[in-house]
């Protein structure tokens, strides 16, 4: 029997509607408890997918007015009995609910614990369950889409492809070597090697893809880097749609840095607004320009802006050998003023530029086409499954190892029983990757990262 859990599952913030949910062998005797229907109708009797009307109760105290939404196993997120409970979304009703709950013998659920007992129970494999914070935390629209094509089984296809394609290599193996009396065709290499270039193929294809994915999910680590007074805060103020750094003539304004997510195009950016970097003797304003370059050196893209009213500076010099052989777009700013940087002189060393006047907001359309071009997603498809975090990775290039191990003994006329090893660590790696072969260490860190109530 297992234990009966409940969250709030929703923000705790004022809100229209908020929901505790109950899992487990007890949830709607639980239920019962502290939920009083309209009809009378108790929610042990109610069929699954059914609502019932009515109140949570304190004894006789009137909690709150609440719907009783029952899903009944196996046939709900869990797989076990679930009740949600919907009630006003104030953050003080929904924390008397809760304790009513678990007053009444339900435990609090743990970080992750719903999603748990959904995988736990067979209703989806790990890279799905992987999938839902992904979803909650999506930045963007591309990464909302990407997330629900993993929740959705995107991944776990691609992986099931490999996954048949390994395990006919090593039922053939294995077959032939535990049977050499039945009339099985003996293995040929020539005819192995295929499946398993086959399978390496679209292991290596994830792999390749990661990076992307990682981006559209996650966002991009962006600095907006130049010597002072180029315009660098007013680009951040235009980009981020509000005054997010401060503005003045005086060089030196900012000191420290300053950071927002923001979305351009379809790309989550998380953009830093730096001090200007030059050469100074205030003891303050070095910590700050040192902290500028800290950030220009860590970033994964880089916004170097030259004030374009002036001829190139020694710092602008710098900064763009700086961003030679990077993700970088140079934006010549200010361009309503007379020009005299023009982009012939910039291309040598950032072959991407763009003519802007952030205080006119001109050129952030070109901005946001390099932006997209540079990061290689033009043709990027969010629905065609692909690895969402360091674990995946981790799984898949032991698959990729594995994989070229087996190539390379029947490459070398090693033994069969050498390629038949190497195949079954390739398995096991892709069956830790889904989680039909995964250790409680392994399921306690995926699920410890996400919220109490999921």
């Amino acid at each position: 029997m297992s234990q009966t859990i409940a969250a709030i599952s929703t923000a705790v913030a004022p809100g229209g509607i908020g929901i505790v949910r109950l899992s487990g062998d007890e949830a709607r005797r639980v239920a019962d408890r502290v939920f009083a229907a309209a009809n009378r109708q108790t929610v042990a009797q109610a069929a699954g997918y059914t609502a019932l009307y009515g109140h949570v109760k304190d004894g006789d105290r009137v909690v709150d007015e609440a719907v009783a939404l029952v899903f009944a196993a196996p046939k709900s997120y869990t797989g076990e009995d679930v009740v949600e409970l919907s009630c006003h979304g104030g953050p003080a009703v929904l924390r008397a609910v809760l304790r009513l709950v678990l007053q009444n013998g339900a435990r609090m659920a743990e970080a992750g614990e719903f999603t748990r007992r959904a995988f736990l129970n067979g209703k989806m494999d790990l890279t799905r369950a992987e999938a839902v914070m992904d979803i909650i935390g999506a930045r963007g629209e591309q990464a909302a889409r990407a997330a629900v094509a993993a929740h959705e089984g995107a991944l776990a296809k691609r992986l099931s492809a490999v996954k048949e394609n390994l395990l006919n290599a090593a039922a053939w193996l294995g077959a032939w070597a535990d049977f050499p009396e039945e009339d099985i065709p003996e293995v040929d290499a020539a005819a192995l090697l295929p499946r398993l270039q086959a399978a390496g193929d679209e292991i290596d294809r994830l792999i390749n893809g990661f990076d992307r994915g990682r981006m559209v999910r996650r966002g991009v680590e962006t600095v907006i880097a130049g010597s002072p007074n180029v315009g660098k805060s007013t680009l951040m103020n235009r980009l981020c749609g509000f005054e997010s750094s401060i503005v003045t003539q005086i060089p030196g304004t900012t000191r420290d840095v300053v950071s927002e997510e923001i979305q351009l195009g379809d790309v989550c950016l998380r953009l830093s607004d730096t001090a200007g970097i030059h050469e100074t003797a205030d003891a303050v304003e070095r910590i700050g320009v040192q902290r500028a370059k800290d950030r220009l050196a860590a970033a994964e893209l880089i916004f170097a802006v030259i004030d374009a009213s002036r001829p190139l500076a020694e710092e602008d010099r710098q900064l763009l050998a700086a961003c030679h052989g990077r993700k970088a777009v140079a934006i010549l700013n200010k361009s309503d003023l007379p020009a005299r940087v023009t982009p012939e002189e910039i291309i040598p060393y950032v072959p991407r530029v763009v003519v802007a006047s952030a205080k006119e907001q001109t050129g952030l359309d070109d901005l946001t086409a390099h932006v997209t071009d540079l990061l290689a997603l033009t043709d990027f498809d969010p629905a065609a499954g692909m690895l969402a975090n360091e674990r995946q990775l981790a799984c898949a290039k032991r698959v990729q190892t594995a994989l070229n191990e087996c190539r390379r003994a029947l490459a070398d006329g090693l033994t069969l029983d050498a390629v038949s090893v190497s195949l079954d660590g390739a398995l096991a790696a892709l069956m830790e990757l889904t989680g039909e072969r995964v250790t409680d260490a392994v399921a306690d860190g995926v699920f410890h990262q996400f919220c109490v109530g999921k």
